[in-house]
């Protein structure tokens, strides 16, 4: 296999082959560049490089299965959120697609998750695509030093243009996203949605972190004072958390996943995934300025004749979003720990809320 340094892991114990070309930790620029020259997206007015997913431009949660095995078996709330899929049926599925991944460019990246190292975990991605890898960089931690000749503890494989057999493969339909607590691989196939990766860790650290470290698993924001004051924010998604976050006087932690020990909160990832629709410099400013050279745009379209992103356009979808490390906020807090919560906030789209 043709290796980007000598310091390319071995994904043997993936099961891949070497006929392809495996490019490992490459920097946003080297990311940027690979994703232009293989048409996955083009590069907005702002610097910040703009791709489409595809067929989904969101998360398909119905889609979305865990592997009933003994760590699961009784641990797990089955049902319609949490769905049931057999170990034989994912050994199946995953050969198929290390078979259809065996020969192609690869994209590897180590990283880490929970900014609290005794929470923290090492997470190896996998990808088809530059701009998931991109986005990776960005989501997740970015160690000081990678040490690719170690197994990581999870590994995430996300395969876009491999489409499931429903019929043969025990899936909904053709996309999947399948967490495999045993083998501690997360495999992800039929669709170029970023948020399935990041998504996909979550749940991990949902099921992990309160039952192995006593740690709460929290979908929020979370911001800090001068006082050391921490503020959280939960709601739905589209009610305001990243925008709250946000604020200039005050010090970002977060802006989507948080753990709460016993002594701090602290954030699971290292960059944010915010929504773009309706974004203004007048109304979300640090979000807008951090859509720069780096930065990557989900699903926008352009103004007509130009490079320039209209946010007011939700022809694609509603769920436009860019991606971005946490470093692209000026007063973010790194590492993202701070003190428990002084203030709950509970945000709501409607007048039934809180």
């Amino acid at each position: 296999m043709k290796h980007r340094n000598d310091q390319s892991p071995d994904l043997g114990y993936l099961g891949l082959g070497r006929e392809g070309s495996l490019f490992y930790q490459l920097s946003p620029a080297e990311l940027v560049e690979a994703a232009l020259k293989r048409n996955e997206g083009t590069l907005a007015d702002s610097g910040a490089l703009a791709v489409d997913t595809g067929e989904f431009t969101g998360r398909s949660p119905k889609d979305r299965f865990i592997v009933e095995d003994e760590i699961t078996s009784d641990a797990v709330w089955w049902g319609k959120v949490n769905i049931k899929f057999s170990p034989a049926k994912f050994d199946a599925l995953y050969n198929k697609v290390i078979d259809y991944l065996i020969g192609r460019d690869l994209f590897v990246r180590d990283s880490g998750a929970c900014a609290n190292e005794k929470c923290h975990i090492d997470i190896r991605v996998v990808t088809e695509m530059a701009f998931q890898n991109l986005f990776v960089h960005h989501l997740f931690l970015r160690p000081e030093v990678v040490r690719p000749e170690m197994q990581p503890e999870w590994t995430i494989i996300a395969a876009p243009g491999f489409k499931a057999d429903p019929a043969v493969d025990g899936t909904r339909q053709h996309n999947f996203s399948i967490i495999n607590f045993t083998r501690k691989i997360i495999l992800i196939g039929g669709t170029a949605y970023t948020g399935e990766i990041k998504k996909g860790i979550f749940s991990v650290l949902n099921f992990v972190l309160p039952h192995q470290k006593n740690v709460l698993s929290m979908h929020c924001s979370a911001n800090v004072g001068a006082k050391g004051d921490t503020a959280i924010f939960f709601g739905l998604s589209g009610t305001g958390k990243t925008t709250l976050s946000a604020d200039p006087t005050r010090k970002l932690i977060g802006d989507d996943e948080h753990g709460w020990s016993d002594y701090t909160i602290f954030n699971f990832e290292g960059g944010c995934y915010a929504k773009c629709v309706d974004l203004t410099a007048e109304k979300e400013p640090q979000i807008y300025n951090a859509i720069k050279f780096g930065a990557l745009l989900e699903n926008t379209n352009y103004s007509k004749g130009s490079r320039k992103v209209d946010f007011t356009n939700i022809a694609k979808t509603e769920n436009t979003r860019v991606a971005y490390p946490l470093d692209y906020i000026d007063n973010a807090v790194i590492p993202s720990i701070a003190l428990l919560p002084k203030n709950v906030f509970f945000l709501t789209a409607d007048a039934f809320g809180i």
